[in-house]
């Protein structure tokens, strides 16, 4: 563990497994779920979350990978799934870092074009600095920190390390 790391390879494990309950009894009675994982590390946790999800419990888990072109969230906001295959289910859109707001703001303006059961959203790390109003209902940590500090999460294979930058 360096100085500035702010989270462990097991804190994060820890924290991936208790997201994947506290997702799993907010949708105890659904027969399916749909991870929305925003591109690169989003999806990363997604499908780890999705791996969780799959040990402890009997739901669908469908993943999906939500393609936000982070520089510029305005930009058209794409998919890996059909929408029809979201419509009308449960969904959690997966994010590592909850920075400004943008990219997670401008995902859930994408998922309410379309009719869902219920809708939320999951971050490792919530940064309580936010240009937007949007909050994470399920976090691993959250933490104020100056505006001029970044939060930096590493996924390899094996292991994950987050740090502040």
């Amino acid at each position: 563990m360096t100085d500035n790391s702010i989270l462990t390879n097991d804190q994060i494990v820890h924290k991936t497994r208790r997201i994947a309950y506290q997702i799993l009894e907010n949708n105890v009675n659904e027969k399916e779920v749909v991870l929305a994982g925003i591109c690169g590390n989003g999806y990363i946790f997604a499908t780890r979350i999705q791996k969780i999800l799959e040990e402890i419990s009997e739901i669908k888990i469908t993943l999906c990978e939500v393609s936000i072109n982070k520089k510029n969230p305005r930009e058209a906001i794409t998919t890996s799934i059909d929408k029809n295959a979201y419509e009308n289910k449960s969904l959690v859109l997966i994010d590592d870092v909850l920075n400004s707001g943008s990219t997670l703001i401008y995902g859930v303006k994408h998922f309410l074009e379309v009719s869902l059961i219920r809708f939320k959203t999951a971050v490792l790390v919530n940064r309580n600095h936010k240009k937007y109003p949007v909050k994470a209902d399920f976090k691993g940590i959250s933490l104020s920190t100056s505006l001029k500090e970044h939060i930096k999460v590493e996924f390899k294979k094996d292991s994950a390390i987050a740090y502040l930058m």
